[in-house]
């Protein structure tokens, strides 16, 4: 009996020993890490499946980089995690990188996370955790990024932030915050680049030093807050290029007009009662009454619809002041300076990871993945990581809350060709929940002009406005460029007019749906012209750009997208319909189907027809240039014709050919589309609009009108004829 209970004591001694010998197997950052795990109730993903504890080291497990087998990065975004981070993150002394957006998090953040004082970007968007931003974040000293949006942080912004001089991204958007910034905020963040302080209940006035945040780029949003008192004259100090945010808030006065406050739409402002002066209709106290109205009416030939202000009948105003253009040609001329050394500024801040990463020792590929998606991190010798937010560069970055899906959703999703260009090929691709989306391929070069592409393509998502494509989300990475739309199911004006290649238009467009398409896209250009954040011009109007929607109502599309293209470079239309089996784009084209290719050959026909004459001789774009583009689509719509018109042995661009038929006082039905005959009784209408037309291809830009006008008289003719 004594040598049985002696050989079970000897038993249990041996096996507790092994259960030692695994638990002892895991270093301490995998301890660490373990009770990050023991911290999240919900993992339905399964993303932490494979966190062991009878493994040698964390480095192997999902989500995990190490560098020399110390954990330098923790990235578990969009898994669905339930839980809290526990207070022993903080011992991961490495740790440069932290990104668990979009997911369930709550409770406070650690103080002990930020003893981890190399930590260089935290990116907990997307969560719901509540408390203060602890003081101690004053500690990280090397931070580079802090996104801590959409979540439910509360209280004061604290002082000490201003010790992180290397911060270049603060996004606390979409929080609770409350209390004043702090007084030296503009002289303390002097690296900043991106600043996002929207939908919180930040107040006091804005600090007078703000303006000195050179390194700011794209939109500085300070919106929907309770900021008072009035706008700093200091924020024109900023980068001509900055777009700066101040609607919904409590701010007062004039509007200073200098610098990067100049020129900006009225949304730049709006939901601030007590702010006067242009932009605004709001006119303060000493300016002269009517003194922001136009000086004069656009020209439209004497013989114009009734329905014209007799305003425009005294003939003056035709032109530009001779000073007026020589204000305009100087404040281009420095605005290009301005530009290009802001653009040497940008690049040269940019980090060049070189090809042979391995061989310096700075540089790795995330989790050994072939063909997946790179996140370089590059180092400098002399300070930490420079790239700060590489984690999120080669991810798909939203430009909308509303944006639900993943890179891997979209690159899963079934792909049909829409149409192919010089520009990109364009998808329609349907995720697995049935949302249906647009996506352009751009060039593959470009590899180091992220920054700019990014401040590029984060202005064009701030546009919304029912005429115009959104859209909704982008991809950057040295393989792969791809910009994620809003699908619009009808196609394109070019294909409502004059049908796909080889076959008969099925349902001929009445004119009260081409009145509603000239009327929307009017209002889209109106939109970009005047309101528009930066009074944009488009570039490149053409029918085969302007997309139509469920019920005929028009879409702009394409716009900015020379610029984008020619940030990302090269053409991915040159290349094979075959993309090697390695990047990522393969996974798009797995499942594309070549045959729905809806390019119109009339569309490539007549490109160069839809640019106003003058575009061949000037080089920055104008505004008139959209005007006399948005003319010749107009003249489009009314003959039915195509750009180029065959007279006889020769041919001719549809303006000079309407020119020629109003000389040859040629009747309505020779000029007018066979398939509005029906709509006779409309001619007063068509003659209206032929005659609005052909303001708008008016040799001399001076004298064609704005879309504002144009706009307007649109609607007059709709009214009148009702």
């Amino acid at each position: 009996m004594h040598a049985l209970l002696s050989l079970a004591l000897l038993l249990l001694l041996i096996c507790n020993c092994n259960v030692l010998l695994l638990v002892d197997s895991l270093n301490g950052e995998g301890y660490a890490l373990l009770s990050l795990k023991q911290s999240i109730y919900e993992d339905p993903d399964g993303a932490l499946s494979n966190w062991n504890s009878s493994d040698e080291s964390p480095c192997s497990w999902n989500g995990v980089t190490c560098k020399d087998q110390r954990v330098v990065s923790v990235s578990i975004p969009k898994k669905k995690l339930f839980g809290f981070l526990p207070s022993s993150l903080g011992s991961l002394s490495d740790l440069r990188h932290v990104n668990l957006r979009n997911n369930k998090f709550s409770g406070n953040l650690p103080v002990e996370l930020l003893e981890a004082q190399g930590l260089q970007s935290l990116v907990l968007y997307g969560n719901s955790f509540t408390g203060s931003l602890p003081n101690e974040i004053g500690k990280l000293r090397y931070l580079q990024t802090l996104d801590l949006s959409q979540n439910f942080f509360n209280g004061s912004l604290p002082e000490s932030i201003l010790q992180c001089k290397r911060l270049k991204t603060l996004d606390l958007s979409q929080n609770n915050f409350t209390g004043a910034l702090p007084d030296v905020f503009g002289t303390g963040l002097v690296s900043l680049e991106k600043l996002d302080l929207s939908f919180n209940k930040f107040n006091g006035s804005i600090p007078s030093n703000m303006g000195n945040l050179s390194s700011l780029q794209g939109t500085v949003d300070l919106s929907h807050n309770f900021f008072t008192g009035s706008i700093p004259a200091s924020l024109g100090n900023l980068p001509e290029k900055v777009y700066i945010d101040l609607t919904y808030n409590n701010l007062s006065g004039p509007i200073p007009q200098n610098g990067a406050l100049m020129n900006r739409g009225p949304t730049a402002f709006i939901g601030n009662p007590g702010l006067c002066g242009p932009p605004l209709k709001n006119p303060c106290s000493s300016d002269v009454p009517g003194a922001n109205s136009p000086t004069s009416y656009p020209f439209l030939p004497s013989n114009y619809p009734p329905a014209e202000s007799e305003g425009g009948k005294n003939g003056k105003g035709r032109g530009l002041s001779k000073g007026a253009v020589v204000a305009i040609i100087v404040s281009d001329v420095i605005g290009i300076c301005l530009a290009g050394l802001l653009f040497s500024y940008c690049y040269s801040k940019l980090c060049p990871c070189s090809k042979s990463k391995d061989e310096s020792g700075y540089g790795f590929e995330k989790g050994g993945r072939k063909g997946g998606r790179k996140e370089c991190f590059c180092f400098r010798k002399d300070e930490s990581e420079t790239l700060s937010e590489n984690v999120e560069q080669y991810d798909l970055v939203p430009l909308d809350t509303q944006v639900a899906f993943d890179l891997d959703e979209l690159l899963k999703a079934s792909a049909f060709v829409l149409g192919k260009s010089g520009i990109g090929i364009v998808y329609k691709v349907v995720l697995e929940d049935g949302l249906t989306l647009a996506v352009r391929r751009l060039g593959e070069g470009g590899s180091q002009r992220f920054k700019e592409f990014q401040t590029e393509v984060e202005a064009i998502g701030k546009l919304r406005h029912p005429n115009i494509v959104t859209l909704r989300a982008y991809y950057w990475s040295v393989d792969e460029k791809l910009l994620i739309y809003d699908y619009i199911p009808n196609g394109s004006l070019t294909i409502a007019l004059h049908g796909r290649p080889g076959m008969v238009t099925s349902t001929p467009l009445s004119w009260s749906v081409r009145l509603k398409i000239m009327k929307g896209v009017a209002k889209g250009l109106a939109y970009l012209h005047e309101f528009s954040p930066k009074k944009y011009v488009h570039g490149d109007l053409k029918p085969s750009n302007i997309l139509l929607g469920q019920n005929m109502e028009p879409h702009i599309s394409d716009f900015g997208l020379g610029r984008l293209a020619n940030i990302a470079g090269g053409s991915p239309t040159l290349q094979s319909s075959r993309m090697p089996a390695e990047k990522p784009q393969e996974r798009l084209q797995k499942s594309v189907s070549s045959e729905v290719v809806t390019t119109n050959s009339s569309s490539n026909l007549g490109g160069s027809y839809y640019q106003a004459p003058e575009a061949l001789k000037v080089v920055k774009p104008s505004q008139k240039w959209d005007i006399y583009s948005y003319g010749f689509i107009l003249l489009e719509m009314i003959t039915g014709r195509n750009p180029v018109v065959h007279v006889g042995s020769s041919e001719m661009d549809l303006v000079h050919w309407i020119q020629l038929c109003i000389e040859e006082k040629k009747p309505l039905a020779d000029v007018l589309d066979p398939y509005l005959a029906p709509d006779a009784d409309k001619e007063e209408e068509i003659i209206a609009v032929l005659k609005i037309a052909m303001a708008c291809v008016h040799s001399s830009p001076e004298r064609r009108p704005t879309m504002r006008h144009i706009s307007d008289a649109l609607e007059r003719l709709v009214i009148s004829g009702d």
